[in-house]
């Protein structure tokens, strides 16, 4: 079931007094305007920067307030854009951040209560729009640490005159293309990637025959700590890619243990060491097997797809995150 249409079920649910209706479709640039326009308020619940700036310039152009939520890890904001003289999300953040620097939460990972939490207060702040009671989070950012449990309240700068939308000498009318403009696509998915030729890489089911049949290597798995401690493939080696060029040593030492079947093992010659690397999804695992052929490990592969097409083609039961 999409996203879309188990949100409908679940409020249908809880209320059968709500008239949803569920857009199963991505939200872009030819579309956008068409779905805000019918609504007074729009939540933007989204978790891809390409995905906010649209939903902020569609609301602009629309006339319509935008109550902004996000969480990561065990923190959260709230506030409301373009709405009782407030600034718009591009008067806060005129230019994206670059996207080698975003840290999503399908990476980053997030605790479920926060988003949670974040969520209610939206709710809340459309319930306060829409009757006009209280004072809402426009000009205001309402942060949540769960770790302390502390909220605290800043105040943001006011609508921008300069801004590029809603500024008084507007230069964007219409709306642009935000893939193009963030150098992201609208998801949080990282985008596979392809940095090695096919020589030196192994699909997962040639893998899975190297594990079958119990050929001597060394299988590195470059992810995080906290990844690595979530679920790993036995007798794996985890040395996350930001450590791997100062711990090549500890690399080069597993490899030759891990070879070492034959009495002449300890002589093979770093360049003839049966190397694999996993990650994730099949990006840094072929940014960590660059670095290493780049120091003498020619025999050093990545597995193409990673973890997470290991376990859509070998192993169901392979937990994923």
């Amino acid at each position: 079931m999409m996203k879309a249409e188990s949100a409908k079920a679940t409020v249908n649910r809880l209320s059968s007094f709500c008239d949803c209706i569920a857009y199963n479709t991505l939200i872009e640039s030819s579309n956008a305007m068409d779905i805000i326009r019918p609504w007074d308020i729009v939540v933007d619940a989204t978790d891809n920067v390409a995905t906010r700036y649209l939903l902020n310039d569609a609301c602009v152009l629309a006339g319509k307030p935008l109550v902004s939520g996000s969480a990561l890890r065990m923190d959260g904001q709230l506030t409301v854009y373009n709405h009782a003289g407030g600034p718009c999300y591009r008067c806060i953040f005129p230019a994206p951040p670059p996207p080698e620097t975003v840290t999503n939460c399908s990476d980053g990972g997030v605790l479920g209560v926060v988003p949670g939490i974040i969520g209610c207060l939206q709710a809340l702040e459309v319930i306060k729009i829409a009757s006009g009671l209280g004072t809402s989070f426009s000009q205001k950012m309402l942060l949540f640490d769960a770790t302390s449990g502390a909220f605290r309240t800043i105040k943001l700068r006011g609508q921008s005159p300069t801004c590029a939308i809603c500024g008084k000498n507007p230069t964007i009318t219409d709306l642009i293309d935000y893939v193009q403009f963030c150098g992201a696509a609208p998801t949080d998915k990282t985008p596979a990637q392809t940095l090695l030729p096919d020589d030196e890489r192994s699909t997962c089911r040639e893998y899975s025959s190297v594990r079958m049949g119990a050929w001597p290597h060394l299988l590195l798995d470059v992810r995080e700590t906290v990844q690595f401690n979530i679920c790993s493939l036995p007798n794996s080696l985890n040395v996350p890619l930001k450590d791997l060029e100062r711990r090549l040593t500890d690399v080069e030492q597993a490899a030759r243990q891990a070879a070492a079947l034959e009495s002449s093992a300890i002589a093979i010659a770093k360049d003839a060491l049966p190397i694999y690397v996993v990650c994730r999804r099949g990006n840094d695992s072929q940014v960590a097997v660059q670095l290493l052929r780049q120091h003498g490990f020619l025999q050093a592969k990545d597995i193409a797809g990673g973890l997470e097409r290991w376990a859509s083609e070998i192993d169901p039961d392979f937990p994923t995150y």
